[in-house]
Order: structure tokens, then sequence, then C-alpha cells
């Protein structure tokens, strides 16, 4: 769930306005950090469809900034698992799911990328973008696998925002409390679950260094 959205609904219109002031640009900064190592999933998506709702002429030019942030953001993730290869990917995830991704990347390719981009939290798309840049995949698929994807995603959005946004925030101001209990506890319950993953991570590679190496007995004459 996204981080933003417990922002916007803690601080209620002092945020709104200022994010309906900063417009495209604080899109472009969204879809940075939205598609970087440590992303804000649903940010985005969030402050798309509140732009669009209070200026619903420009949805189209929401949704091509939002676009435009995500695939900027995406291809400096690529660039950097480029250079680093699949150590990049490897560090971050454990060996079984470093093997998934790889093989759902060797068998879809375009679609591994494009997809993921299409589909919103909690469907993650950073390990995507990881092992297209540590398989040397080709820069300009990338790029084109990820523009279709999340333009897809972004003009639906800003769609949605243009046409029934106002209800939408409407909603969440009618609902103010529970919406951000609610989103808190999603959030807690989310760091609590990367916290351990990365613990049994961590535990699993130090039992794995302490063992002892069994050596090959030999033949004796």
């Amino acid at each position: 769930m996204a981080l933003l959205a417990i922002i916007l609904l803690a601080s209620k219109k002092s945020a709104l306005r200022w994010l309906i002031h900063l417009g495209g640009p604080g899109l472009i900064l969204l879809g940075l950090a939205d598609n970087s190592l440590i992303p804000l999933p649903g940010s985005t998506d969030v402050v798309t469809i509140l732009l669009a709702a209070h200026h619903r002429n420009l949805w189209v030019y929401y949704a091509m900034m939002s676009t435009a942030g995500a695939v900027l953001g995406g291809y400096l993730t690529y660039r950097m698992a480029r250079r680093g290869g699949k150590e990049t990917l490897e560090k971050r995830f454990s060996q079984k799911n470093t093997q998934r991704i790889y093989a759902i990347f060797e068998r879809w390719g375009f679609a591994s990328v494009a997809i993921p981009a299409i589909l919103p939290p909690p469907f993650p798309i950073v390990p995507m973008l990881l092992a297209a840049g540590a398989m040397q995949y080709p820069t300009k698929k990338f790029l084109a696998a990820l523009t279709v994807g999340r333009g897809i995603r972004y003009t639906i959005l800003g769609y949605l925002g243009a046409h029934y946004g106002r209800h939408i925030v409407r909603f969440f101001a009618q609902y103010y409390w529970p919406v951000l209990i609610v989103l808190i506890a999603l959030s807690v319950l989310g760091g609590l679950y990367g916290l351990f993953e990365y613990k049994r991570r961590q535990n699993s590679s130090t039992a794995k260094a302490a063992r002892p190496k069994v050596q090959p007995r030999r033949r004796t004459a």
C-alpha cells in the first residue's frame, strides 16, 4: 500500500494542495522513487488520480508525465543492474527467488517487463527491472516494454481520475480515520515481513558460511 497515501491522509488539505501545485514535475519525481530499489508502491497511482480529479482537462498530460517518470526511474534501475551484473539481483533476493525471476524473464522477455508495469501493487516490478539489466536485455526493447506497460497503466488511471476521481477523494475524506488506520497497519505488516525475510536470508547465509567443508577421503593402496 502506498506510503504516500498515508501522508496524504495524515496531512489532508495542505499536502494535497502542495501536490496539485507541483503538478507534472512532481509525478516525474515520484516515478523516479517508485521504480527505484526503495519503491513507494502506488504513490504515483494515487497522485495521478488526485491531479486528474482536480484538473480533468489535463488528465492526458498527467498520464504522460507519470509514464515519463516511471520510465526514467526504471531505466536508472536497469542501468545499475546492467553494470553490476547478476550479483545485483543475487544480493537482493534469495537464491530460490533469483532463479525463479531468471526463469520468468528467460521465458517471457518483453512481457515480463510490460505486464508487471501494467499491474497495480502488490505486484512488484523492481525484480524484473533488475533482471533485465543483469541479463543484458537490449536497451531499446526494455524501454519499449516499460513505456507500453506504464503508458497503459497511467492512461487508465488518468481517465478514471478525471471521470470518477472526485468520488474517490470524497470517500477518503468521509472515511478518513478508518482508511488511515488500515493503511498504517498494512504498511507496518509489510515492513515487518520484509525485515523477517531479510533476517532469514542473513541467518541462512551465515549458517552456510559456518558449515565445515567435508574433505574427500583418500584412497589407500
